[in-house]
């Protein structure tokens, strides 16, 4: 997970729910028109990172550069500019765009923290891990309420986690309930496996868009992978950093262990003028305990095809 998407590093919090509703859009309809129009939709096969990975974007989804990801981030969804700092790109439907009051997103990142290793992936009980999850969020509600947070709970997996061996690819879906919120929060993730770290997927969208994810996901598993020299199977032993986590540690948090410093897992739900962002992280303890908005605006028409790797 990385620094800057995953957002600040914070000790001795298990979740964080952040409500940004009085922040509105500074930008007027027309200048929000007028950067939708900028925007540059791409399909094809495009390269990230100088070779790190290739996105082979089918004609059922837009791929968005890290550029023109961070202007719908901040200025479309008002999210602070920190929290995107460290965006590849983006996917979302091709049917929709960014304005559009039912549009949903994929946010792709890379975290450099080393060769995760997957020998326990299929030893895991997520039942018991999610009672765990479950059980640590409930009781951290109080420090969050004391700091003027809203309460929230794991209500479950809105798709249960699945490693594909044969890949090195990780997928799972949490739903939250947040106080307050007019929805649950969709915590939609899929991680890919690599060399030297993980390419970070996180759907932004909310519960009723689930199904609209879930049909996505295949696609996506197949658009998304890392080049010849940084994949999973070109992990050299004796040169190669190990990650300092597993699979059950991904599927508990997104936690990735620097400095006894926890990095959190952002899921973002896109509302009229209002956004929340909920950080999901863990203490030393609560590690120990488990494994021992966005301005709707007038929708803009429709972009143009693009022209494949454009």
């Amino acid at each position: 997970m990385t620094a800057k998407i995953a957002g600040l590093i914070v000790l001795g919090w298990i979740a964080l729910v952040f409500t940004a509703g009085a922040q509105d859009n500074q930008l007027t309809d027309a200048q929000i028109q007028q950067l939708a129009k900028n925007l540059k939709y791409q399909q094809g096969k495009i390269k990230i990172q100088d070779g790190l990975a290739t996105i082979d974007v089918s004609t059922n989804f837009y791929y968005l550069n890290a550029e023109d990801a961070k202007t719908v981030l901040v200025k479309f969804w008002g999210n602070p500019p920190a929290q995107a700092e460290d965006a590849l790109g983006m996917l979302m439907p091709s049917n929709l765009t960014p304005l559009d009051p039912g549009c949903w997103a994929v946010v792709i990142s890379y975290s450099k923290d080393g060769y995760v290793k997957d020998d326990d992936a299929s030893k895991i009980n997520y039942d018991d891990l999610l009672k765990k999850m479950q059980t640590g969020t409930h009781e951290n509600n109080k420090a969050r309420t004391d700091k003027g947070y809203p309460a929230m709970e794991l209500v479950g997996w809105a798709t249960p986690p699945h490693y594909d061996a044969a890949t090195h690819k990780l997928y799972w879906a949490t739903e939250y309930k947040i106080d307050g919120a007019d929805e649950h929060t969709l915590n939609y993730d899929i991680r890919i496996l690599g060399r030297r770290g993980i390419l970070v997927l996180t759907a932004i969208a909310g519960m009723s868009q689930l199904p609209e994810v879930e049909k996505g996901t295949p696609d996506i598993l197949g658009m998304v992978n890392f080049d010849q020299g940084n994949r999973y199977a070109d992990f050299n032993p004796k040169v190669d950093k190990v990650a300092a986590y597993g699979i059950a540690a991904l599927v508990a948090g997104g936690i990735a262990a620097k400095l006894g410093l926890f990095k959190m897992l952002l899921v973002f739900l896109v509302a009229a003028k209002k956004f929340i962002i909920i950080a999901l992280a863990a203490m030393a303890a609560w590690l120990r305990k488990i494994f021992g908005g966005r301005n709707k605006g007038t929708p803009p028409s429709p972009p143009p095809p693009a022209t494949p790797g454009a």
